[in-house]
């Protein structure tokens, strides 16, 4: 027996990796797990590239609880170790199993990367000390004619290395569990992190065993009945639909991997992008589009990290672009780089290439789902808009492809791209400067009046109604060149484009003059703005708009950015346009007495209040009664 103590540069590692190298200490079964698979597949590629007789076979991973003696095993059919290894690989805890054995077998390897390895087998260990009291290691190496070894260390520095008696090759970790960890004995959770963390590792998991139904053959007699047979419980996928060529798989098997992913998300997704790169980085993965709201509260954190199929974390904010994290799906690399634990992403170059590509995929994905069917692609365009509308804000590069693919709707249905938009409206929707006004509405049904005034003008109205329009149609009016959009509320079609000709009023400047006191006399200055303007005769008498700066900042200071322009408690102010050419105008100039004037003003104003949604509670009430009684 040998007796010894643990070469690390501290008094007692222990409490310091229960402490701080992680976070979580469920993750001890990944990384338990993780030098599982490390120790297979390091076996697999001794197998392919040795001159050594080895037989791979089929091995798998078995996980099991002992209950009573509070004991819980990982067991796989690996390379296993000689003493000799233990003492480095386990004790030695600065040395890398994964480095030498990189450095060993490279030259007969060709890729490195091709041997799948997973991560050092060393620190990973080392987190069973997080839940259990002590730890031995029961394992065999593949090589002939060595002997088992068997491991065990209570917490402290110190352990003993004796001659094993396992037969088998490979290598057994049984963890004692400590009593402030007994629900690692649960096997509810234990099957929870075994599909939280494991679910597509390339090796097969066993946990259990379950029953199974045998398929009848095809010749079997009417009245036979289905055999029902114990099988082992393979908890994982080892072949994931991202580990395999786009070429190979199907539409179908994509949906079925979403469905695997989601188990519980009954929606399809509306289409996936498959990422595959091998330079100069190593990714892959798959994302797929589900159908997004107009909620910007939307749950994210659905996008799924994988490091060679072993799950970190689905905080992927610094490898996804920010406006991608409402997407779903998985990406896998081995060049992320990670802490120690693997649990979080660390600042690096290689990261901000990888979200550069990730951009870059979708982009170009988008240009050839619109290129290849655009009737299809303005189906979903509401389902899909925020995420473009996002990332052309938010990505400059995403920003300039993005003229390729992003729609501008309009309320009649119709959807143009920014260079079919601007082609279409430039002949009649420019003003007397030269300049292209595109006038949009968020709402058809408040702003419905004001849509049919700009349509009997001829003028294309598009249908902008996304949460951050006022934030995107700032960036295309700083980043493109002579536009500028305006909603049609924001003031009477005549002033929103500006033509050469202008209308006559109807009436004298004493008129005006006279109409001006009367409005300013029962109209409140601090709700409303009295512009007098000459307009077709056929135009409503009054019109409540909302100056677009105005309205803009405040919409963008609600979903962010606008407390720049001081609007954090700017109060509601509003526009009112009296149209003096209107027959109403006159009538109420020529009305005898003040009580008469003020109250056709009153009911003039709250009927174009009443059609703008602003009517409301006490004043709604005394409208409608004042209704009544001019009824009467």
């Amino acid at each position: 027996m040998a007796k010894g103590n643990i070469n690390v540069a501290v008094e007692n590692i222990f409490p310091l990796i229960k402490k701080f190298l992680y976070s979580d200490h469920e993750i001890f079964l990944r990384e338990l797990i993780s030098n599982a698979t490390d120790a297979t597949l390091k076996l697999k590629h001794i197998a392919n590239v040795s001159d050594a007789k080895v037989e791979y076979g089929n091995p798998q991973i078995e996980v099991k609880i002992d209950k009573k003696k509070k004991r819980l095993h990982i067991i796989d059919q690996g390379l296993g170790m000689t003493a000799e290894e233990v003492k480095k690989y386990i004790n030695e805890i600065a040395f890398s199993g994964a480095e030498e054995f990189l450095d060993q077998y490279k030259d007969k390897a060709g890729k490195a990367e091709e041997t799948g390895i997973i991560g050092h087998f060393g620190l990973g260990f080392y987190s069973a000390f997080m839940v259990a009291e002590k730890v031995e290691i029961l394992t065999k190496s593949f090589k002939e004619n060595e002997d088992a070894a068997h491991w065990t260390c209570d917490g402290s520095t110190e352990y003993t290395l004796v001659k094993g008696k396992k037969k088998d090759r490979g290598t057994e970790i049984i963890l004692h569990i400590a009593e402030d960890s007994t629900e690692f004995l649960e096997e509810s959770r234990i099957n929870e992190l075994l599909n939280k963390y494991n679910k597509f590792m390339p090796i097969p998991i066993k946990f259990g065993t379950k029953e199974a139904t045998i398929p009848l053959p095809d010749d079997a007699d009417k009245d036979a009945k289905p055999e029902k047979k114990t099988i082992d419980n393979i908890i994982n996928n080892p072949n994931p639909a991202w580990t395999k060529q786009p070429a190979d798989l199907k539409d179908e098997d994509y949906k079925s991997f979403y469905r695997e992913l989601y188990p519980m998300q009954f929606e399809e997704p509306l289409f996936h992008i498959h990422l595959n790169v091998d330079y100069p980085f190593n990714l892959t993965g798959i994302l797929y589009f589900p159908k997004i709201t107009n909620d910007l509260n939307i749950q994210k954190d659905k996008i799924q990290l994988y490091q060679n199929q072993v799950f970190v974390t689905d905080n992927v904010e610094n490898i996804v672009p920010e406006f991608l994290t409402m997407l779903r799906g998985v990406i896998d690399s081995p060049d992320i780089p990670l802490n120690i634990s693997r649990s979080y992403l660390q600042a690096d170059g290689a990261v901000k290439k990888i979200a550069s590509y990730i951009t870059r995929k979708v982009a170009d994905k988008l240009k050839s789902l619109f290129n290849d069917n655009r009737e299809d692609f303005e189906k979903k365009w509401d389902d899909i808009k925020i995420v473009i509308e996002y990332g052309m804000l938010s990505e400059e590069k995403f920003f300039e492809k993005a003229d390729a693919f992003a729609l501008y709707p309009t309320v009649d249905g119709k959807y143009y791209t920014y260079d079919e938009l601007y082609n279409k409206i430039k002949a009649n929707q420019t003003d007397k400067d030269d300049k292209l006004v595109i006038l949009y509405a968020s709402n058809k049904d408040e702003q419905h009046s004001y849509i049919e005034a700009a349509k009997a003008k001829g003028y294309e109205v598009l249908l902008l109604d996304s949460p951050i329009i006022s934030h995107l149609i700032q960036k295309l009016e700083t980043s493109k060149e002579n536009i500028s959009f305006a909603r049609v509320d924001a003031d009477h079609i005549d002033n929103l484009i500006k033509k050469e000709d202008t209308k006559i009023s109807k009436l004298s400047d004493e008129e005006k003059n006279k109409l001006d006191d009367l409005l300013k006399e029962v109209i409140s200055s601090e709700k409303f703005m009295v512009q007098l303007e000459p307009m077709d005769s056929n135009a409503a008498p009054f019109i409540i708009t909302q100056p677009e700066f105005m309205r803009r900042m405040k919409e963008m200071q609600q979903t962010g950015g606008g407390s720049m322009f001081g609007m954090n408690n700017m109060p509601e102010m509003y526009n009112l346009v009296v149209n003096t050419n209107h027959e109403l105008v006159g009538q109420i100039l020529g009305t005898k007495t003040k009580k008469k004037q003020e109250r056709l003003i009153n009911q003039s104003l709250d009927l174009a209040r009443l059609s703008q949604g602003l009517l409301k509670g006490e004043e709604l009430t005394n409208f409608i009664k004042r209704s009544y009684e001019m009824i009467k």
